[in-house]
């Protein structure tokens, strides 16, 4: 079963381990939203997404990364 918008901790983990050198302090939300969409385990509706879900995906990989 693939990755939701609601996997928000595990979309983080994935996103931390395809790129190790991107800095999520520094991501914008649409590279955010291309960078979710990209990954092999995301299956959900692109249009289901809003800034709310981003920010928390971006929140929980900072926590990822540090």
């Amino acid at each position: 079963m693939g990755l939701k918008w609601v996997d928000v901790h595990d979309i983080a983990i994935e996103l931390y381990e395809a790129y190790p050198d991107v800095n999520p302090l520094q991501i914008s939300f649409p590279d955010l939203y291309s960078r979710v969409l990209e990954l092999d385990e995301f299956d959900d509706d692109p249009d289901h997404c809003g800034e709310k879900v981003l920010e928390a995906i971006q929140m929980a990989w900072i926590e990822e990364a540090e």
